[in-house]
Parts: C-alpha cells; sequence; structure tokens
C-alpha cells in the first residue's frame, strides 16, 4: 500500500500529464517537472501563458477596436438607400446621404489608421490604456448617427453642429488615449519621441471648434473645414514608421 505523500505525487503527477495533453493550443504554455527534490520525486509545475504572466499586451485591444470600427462602418453603409429608378437623376436626391457617408468613411479609415501605427509602438497596456480606448470608440461610435441625420436632413445647421461636436470629441479622445499610453511608457518612449510637437493633432480640435458655431451661419463652410481636417490626415503620417526604423523596429 501504497504511502500518503507517494499517493499524491502520482495524483500529482498524472494532473501534470492530463494538463500538458490539454494546454497543447497554447504554445506559451508548458508542463515541465522538477528534478531537484531531496526524495528524488518528479514535481510538475506549469508556466502560464506570457499574457497571465507579465503585463498586458495589446493583440486583445486591437481586435476589439478593429471590429467596431468594422461594425461602424457596416451601420453607415446601411444607410445607403437604394436609388428609386433606372436613370442618373434618381441618384441626385441621395447625394447628400453619399457625401456625408464618405466623409465619415474616411475619418473611420484615419482613425484606424492611426490606431494601428499607435498600437505599432505600444509593447503593453494598462486599465488606464484600455478605458481611453473605449473613451474613443464610444464617441467613433456616434458618427453612424450624426452621418445619418446629416444625410437625410441635407447639411442642416444643427446636424452639421452635432456632427463637428462628435469629431470634436473624438479627437480629444485620441489625444488622451495618446496621453495614457506616453504616461504607461515613459517621455522617452518610442512613441513620445514619434509623436513630437504633433500640430496636426493640435490643430485639428480647433478647427472642429471654430467649424461648430460656423454650421448655423453655413453649414457649406463647417462642412469645408471638416473636409479640410480630413485631407490635412490623408496626408500619410510616417512618424512611428520613422521612429521605428530608427530604433531597429518594424
Amino acid at each position: 500500500m501504497l504511502e500518503p505523500i507517494s499517493s499524491f505525487r502520482v495524483a500529482e503527477n498524472g494532473l501534470a500529464r492530463a494538463l500538458q495533453k490539454a494546454l497543447l493550443l497554447f504554445p506559451s504554455v508548458s508542463v515541465r517537472s522538477n528534478t531537484h527534490e531531496p526524495s528524488g520525486a518528479k514535481r510538475a509545475t506549469v508556466d502560464l501563458p506570457i499574457c497571465y504572466a507579465g503585463r498586458m499586451q495589446t493583440n486583445r485591444l486591437e481586435a476589439f477596436s478593429d471590429g467596431v470600427l468594422a461594425i461602424i462602418i457596416t451601420i453607415m453603409v446601411l444607410e445607403l438607400k437604394v436609388p428609386h429608378g433606372d436613370e442618373l437623376a434618381a441618384l441626385q436626391p441621395l447625394l447628400p446621404v453619399f457625401f456625408s457617408y464618405a466623409l465619415s468613411f474616411i475619418y473611420v479609415g484615419i482613425y484606424w489608421n492611426n490606431h494601428h501605427h499607435l498600437f505599432h509602438a505600444t509593447k503593453h497596456v494598462s486599465g488606464g490604456i484600455l478605458w481611453s480606448n473605449l473613451h474613443l470608440l464610444f464617441w467613433l461610435s456616434l458618427l453612424p448617427i450624426t452621418t445619418g441625420w446629416v444625410g437625410e436632413n441635407h447639411l442642416a445647421s444643427t446636424p452639421a453642429a452635432v456632427y463637428g461636436f462628435v469629431l470634436l470629441m473624438a479627437a480629444i479622445a485620441y489625444y488622451i488615449l495618446q496621453r495614457a499610453i506616453i504616461a504607461q511608457q515613459g517621455s522617452e518612449s518610442l512613441l513620445a519621441s514619434a509623436i513630437g510637437r504633433d500640430w496636426k493633432g493640435k490643430i485639428s480640435p480647433v478647427l472642429y471648434l471654430v467649424a461648430i458655431p460656423f454650421a448655423f451661419l453655413s453649414s457649406w463652410i463647417a462642412s469645408g473645414l471638416y473636409v479640410f481636417v480630413a485631407l490635412l490626415w490623408l496626408v500619410p503620417d510616417r512618424r512611428i514608421e520613422r521612429a521605428l526604423a530608427k530604433r531597429g523596429g518594424d
């Protein structure tokens, strides 16, 4: 009859072998034996996945954000109605809706592009970064509503002003996200050196603030300012790419 301690070790090693089979899907998990016990018995130990052993990685945050942005674009495109008629004139009533959709699509694309570069220069995330990212996604998730409102009312003053307010808050949220990452990684981090003076990030909210009251004077002027800011960000921003190349990143 086995001693109680020997029975325990047999059961423990059996459990280790079962874990080793069950955790094959996780390449960062391994089950190893410790042979340094005085009695010579093998004690199994389990290495936790990297995401549990250290600081939080960025992969889940990026995947979640990509999914939300994809859903935002899908909702916006569903607002486009099929023309009633087989002539080009049937498209005319849809032009305001299409214009607002195209502008919002560009803005979502800009945020997705910059978001990708932002987290390419980020190694780890914290709780503050997660909430800052959700704050950004909250304001971007309102774009389908304001986009449809502007399009359905043919660039009316109030919808155009509210559209600009959402863009303003999204820009502020993105700035907060940047600062949260820099605060977590330090002022000498890759992102901090890549951002630099960030003149586009500072001038964009100012232009939105100018456009919002202008919407009540002329919605076309306000829309022109929204388009100008979008064109400003369409120019490829290679600050982070240059910083990565300088530090030997990819």
